[in-house]
């Protein structure tokens, strides 16, 4: 297998909804949050039931809500939208990586890019997310590569170039 990879696609909502997702569940507390959501509207419920604390109850309740509704959108909504309004995933990329950089072109990209560029990556059963800022990432889906041996030369490339790798993909 060469040491160069050349990958050719163009993101789908389902790509990219599941990569921020990935992302999402990467940087939230998920578990902690949900039990935190749950633990609050039982309180408010309790609260609610007291003529002396009816309003902080009816409050817990409403914050409690109000936290859930947002983790659902993020999880659901905001994917969806931040791909359909972001008119570059509706290009056709071309990337080819290789031991010395990452050529990346698009309909109005032309660059040549050092590893060094991205400081993370994220791996899930979809997608590898390349971090290069706290929120700011590139997204190679999984399903884009022609071989096993491609993925593998590309995940090796990957943990060769790029310090933290994190794999969640079982």
């Amino acid at each position: 297998m060469s040491s160069t990879i050349n990958l050719s696609f163009r993101y789908t909502e389902r790509d990219y909804g599941r990569a921020l997702r990935a992302h999402y569940a990467s940087r939230l507390r998920l578990r902690l949050d949900i039990v935190g959501v749950i633990v609050l509207a039982g309180i408010g419920i309790y609260l609610w039931q007291s003529p002396s604390s009816h309003r902080l109850g009816v409050a817990c309740v409403g914050v409690a809500a109000l936290f859930g509704l947002m983790l659902i959108a993020a999880f659901t909504l905001i994917p969806i939208l931040a791909f359909r309004r972001e008119p570059k995933f509706r290009d056709d990329y071309a990337l080819t990586f290789s031991p010395g950089g990452i050529h990346f072109r698009t309909a109005n990209i032309d660059s040549q890019l050092q590893w060094n560029m991205y400081s993370s990556a994220l791996v899930d059963a979809h997608s590898y997310v390349l971090y290069y800022g706290t929120n700011q990432f590139t997204v190679i889906p999984k399903r884009v590569f022609q071989s096993s041996e491609e993925q593998q030369a590309f995940d090796q490339l990957l943990t060769q170039k790029i310090s933290k790798v994190v794999r969640r993909d079982t």
